[in-house]
């Protein structure tokens, strides 16, 4: 009894009109998806034209344009697909937006307390890109990571390190910033001369080197380099200390041109560093430990 009825609903369901109601929804959604593919296109290249088109007029300068394309970008991709989904849902079980969109809030209020994290983060976003803490390109420091920014996020901050590995930051979490690409940046190099050379000759072979790095690297520099004299008296060493000012991410490549050319003007002039002292004097030992 039980069969023969279940034979004969199976029988008289319309079959057809499901496979259509089916057909009709998935194309729905499919439609839906490429449309919001598109829209999600159009307005980056949007940005793109706005925020970093170099043949029009930028509206900001390059670091800063590229935080707020970053920003807008994340800002563009949870809007548009959060509405997709909404457009899918209505669809496919006849809500009412209005509706939809109370029953979210309510829901967004039961959840509140678990999403905390998820609005400080927001908000930290936000604050990060109106008081203008860092851009896009900025060599920063928050807490125990540190590297250049390549995203600012609606939610998270990308920082690329030196070894190449990525840090992903929540927001909420950035309470202090350190930031080395703001403002003229102080090239500092320090050099050891044994006491025993002459400290006035170390010091004028110093500042010739240092006319010829102010010549040579002219655009990366801001105030050009000076020898300040000695510092410090170590155990063995005097050092001396030279001070520059670069443009922001140059100073270190000012540092290691100034020691690799006072190194090489040492060695053309004679005068001794450390490490020589250190082999010179194992070369003396050697001999009268043989004899013994």
């Amino acid at each position: 009894m039980k069969s023969t009825w279940l034979q004969n609903s199976l029988n008289s369901f319309n079959w057809h009109q499901l496979g259509a109601t089916v057909l009709n929804s998935l194309l729905y959604i499919v439609i839906i998806f490429v449309i919001a593919r598109v829209a999600y296109g159009l307005v980056i290249y949007l940005l793109r034209r706005v925020f970093l088109d170099n043949k029009g007029k930028k509206l900001l300068n390059e670091r800063k344009a590229n935080t707020m394309f970053s920003l807008l970008r994340s800002m563009s991709f949870y809007l548009i697909t959060f509405t997709a989904i909404l457009h899918t849902l209505k669809h496919l079980f006849n809500f009412d937006t209005g509706t939809l969109l109370a029953s979210a809030s309510v829901l967004g209020v039961a959840l509140g307390f678990g999403s905390q994290s998820l609005v400080k983060d927001i908000i930290g976003g936000f604050f990060i890109l109106f008081e203008d803490q860092f851009s896009v390109g900025d060599y920063v420091q928050t807490g125990q990571f540190s590297g250049v920014v390549e995203e600012t996020g609606i939610r998270a901050t990308h920082l690329r390190d030196w070894g190449g590995e990525l840090h992903i930051i929540p927001n909420g979490s950035i309470t202090a910033v350190t930031n080395f690409s703001r403002g003229k940046m102080r090239a500092l190099v320090d050099i050891q001369v044994p006491y025993d050379e002459d400290l006035d000759r170390a010091m004028k072979v110093m500042h010739s080197v240092c006319d010829i790095v102010s010549a040579e690297f002219g655009d990366k520099i801001i105030d050009p380099p000076t020898v300040q004299g000695v510092i410090q008296f170590g155990e063995r060493n005097a050092v001396l200390r030279v001070i520059a000012f670069t443009h922001p991410n140059e100073q270190w490549s000012l540092e290691r041109e100034l020691r690799r050319q006072i190194h090489s003007a040492f060695l053309k002039e004679g005068i001794r560093t450390p490490q020589q002292n250190i082999i010179m004097a194992d070369s003396v030992k050697r001999p009268n430990e043989d004899k013994v």
